[in-house]
């Protein structure tokens, strides 16, 4: 039982030690020296020198970044900007639920006020 133990247990920090290679991007700002490193897998937002915009999660492969399985060179990346996915989430929400509300109150206070159906419907569907 003993040596049952030991093993598991040295299975255990064996595993956290592999664990640890992550491979991320180091980002630094030219005016202010200031770092951000985007560790792998995280939600990012990259706009393309052809200006083209992608977000998603990423993946790093030989100087090359993967979105949704489209391979971007890192010279061909103009913009690059993390993308959290609460951010994304709220403003949806806040849109979806404003506009809502809006038409709510455009039938509760008067059946002429349908007028107010025409924003409603446009935060609904932005």
């Amino acid at each position: 039982m003993k040596k049952f133990t030991i093993l598991f247990i040295s299975l255990f920090f064996v595993n956290i030690l592999w664990a640890q290679e992550q491979k991320a991007i180091k980002i630094t700002n030219q005016n202010t020296q200031k770092e951000v490193v985007l560790k792998e897998n995280k939600r990012i937002t990259i706009k393309t020198v052809d200006d083209k915009k992608i977000s998603g999660r990423f993946k790093i492969e030989n100087n090359s970044i993967i979105i949704k399985n489209e391979k971007l060179e890192i010279t061909d990346i103009a913009y690059l900007k993390r993308n959290p996915l609460l951010t994304s989430v709220l403003t949806t929400g806040l849109l979806v639920y404003g506009g809502a509300v809006t038409l709510g109150f455009g039938v509760l206070l008067d059946s002429t006020a349908f007028l107010l159906a025409i924003p409603a419907a446009g935060m609904i569907y932005a």
